[in-house]
């Protein structure tokens, strides 16, 4: 973290969606570990749609190691050659990576001062390097934090076009076990966010 976004303050709201945001974008970049499945443990639901899922999640999480939840994730969206999902932008929106979507975002990344981590290959526009530009905008990591239009127009036109029907498609994928309940609870916060800032943009 950057000694600016040490300094900043934002909502509580906020920095609860960010901190949603981060947790997902960590969940989808790489399979988790003991730490980050102790941290699913300490989730505690309610008896909304999302804190069933969350619910759902600490139990499973209880009942999971690092390696059977690594060979779920490898099924997922690695596989032999490529797994059950491919979770791109360009590959959700045109059925092809590397297509205009990805051009899209670098423009957007370029504009707002976010550039890809030295080391990683992977196109920028996949769902865990999206989750967390959306959480780097609202924390201002890369500067004041965003705007509401600024962290909309980043959404519209980068996640809330394609990051719904993927998290339902993990929801229900067929290799999905621990990961279900992630879709379900990154399907509810696509619908959230969506309303959010369809109604701020009124």
């Amino acid at each position: 973290m950057t000694e600016a976004a040490e300094t900043i303050r934002i909502a509580e709201e906020d920095q609860m969606r960010a901190d949603l945001y981060s947790f997902l974008s960590a969940l989808l970049a790489a399979p988790p570990d003991r730490e980050l499945l102790a941290k699913c443990v300490r989730l505690k639901g309610d008896e909304t749609p999302m804190g069933n899922a969350i619910g759902a999640l600490n139990k499973l999480a209880q009942a999971a190691t690092p390696g059977g939840v690594e060979r779920e994730f490898n099924d997922l969206f690695i596989g032999l050659g490529r797994g059950e999902l491919v979770p791109y932008a360009s590959f959700y929106l045109t059925g092809f990576l590397n297509e205009k979507p990805l051009a899209v975002l670098r423009g957007d990344m370029a504009r707002h001062g976010i550039a890809r981590s030295k080391g990683v290959f992977e196109p920028e526009d996949g769902i865990a390097s999206l989750m967390e530009m959306m959480a780097a905008l609202i924390e201002g990591r890369f500067g004041p934090p965003a705007s509401v239009e600024e962290q909309r127009e980043f959404f519209n036109r980068n996640v809330g076009s394609w990051a719904g029907h993927f998290f339902a498609d993990l929801e229900g994928a067929k290799t999905s076990v621990f990961y279900a309940p992630v879709g379900t609870v990154g399907r509810l916060f696509m619908q959230i966010e969506k309303e959010a800032f369809r109604l701020s943009g009124a």
